[in-house]
């Protein structure tokens, strides 16, 4: 008996050290580069629906993101993500307006609490945008009739993606799922993938941003709503 189980685990061991080597050596399982999203606002009779950005692009080197969204070319928003100095840069410009907040962890964590989410896992998976995901089932804590489906891949080379999210609990890179700012619940699915490389001033707010509070960045957003 006591062979046999070690002969098992034998076995398992090169499996799983097998799949993990071609995972790395797959030419999707990237570090660098960008990913396209969908977006659409979830309720299109909310007053910032018109405000809604229909794509969002997020670009990632050295596990940093930058996400940009822009309606029309006129109203840009981008969130910057640094899971090393665990802060969170979001800028806002709109004709002369050029604002800039910067989040910290705890800051990002009282956020996250306003839209925090349960997730049961299922054995369910899909391929979005060319890659393998997994799929879990979201729930909203404040109203559990809100439920719906998430998915997330794990064959991209990029850590800590979720970090500044409600998704932190996930370990892996979401490919579809819904996120609230502002009272816009919004669902992006990723379309496109591609290695590229990234300047690393992608991931440092230009200096001609105003900073503000969040505090006031929060009031800004209401302001136009």
């Amino acid at each position: 008996m006591n062979k046999f189980i070690i002969s098992s685990i034998t076995i398992l061991s090169a499996q799983l050290l097998l799949s993990s080597c071609e995972t790395k050596n797959d030419p999707k399982f990237i570090n660098e580069g960008f990913i396209e999203y969908e977006a659409k606002a979830v309720d299109q009779s909310h007053p910032m629906a018109g405000l809604a950005p229909n794509k969002m692009t997020v670009k990632f080197k050295n596990d940093k993101f930058a996400a940009d969204m822009s309606t029309m070319g006129v109203f840009t928003t981008t969130f910057i993500a640094d899971p090393a100095k665990k802060t969170l840069i979001q800028s806002v410009k709109v004709f002369d307006v050029k604002n800039a907040c910067i989040e910290n962890e705890s800051e990002m964590k009282m956020s996250n609490e306003l839209y925090k989410l349960n997730f049961k896992p299922t054995k369910e998976t899909k391929e979005i945008a060319g890659y393998h995901c997994k799929k879990v089932i979201a729930t909203r804590a404040d109203d559990p009739s809100v439920i719906f489906d998430v998915y997330y891949t794990e064959e991209l080379d990029i850590k800590n993606a979720t970090f500044y999210t409600p998704y932190h609990s996930i370990k892996g890179m979401l490919m579809q799922y819904r996120m609230e700012k502002f009272g816009l619940e919004m669902i992006f699915t990723a379309t496109n993938v591609k290695k590229e490389s990234i300047p690393d001033n992608t991931f440092v707010l230009p200096d001609f941003y105003k900073m503000i509070s969040k505090k006031e960045m929060d009031e800004f957003f209401k302001s136009i709503q």
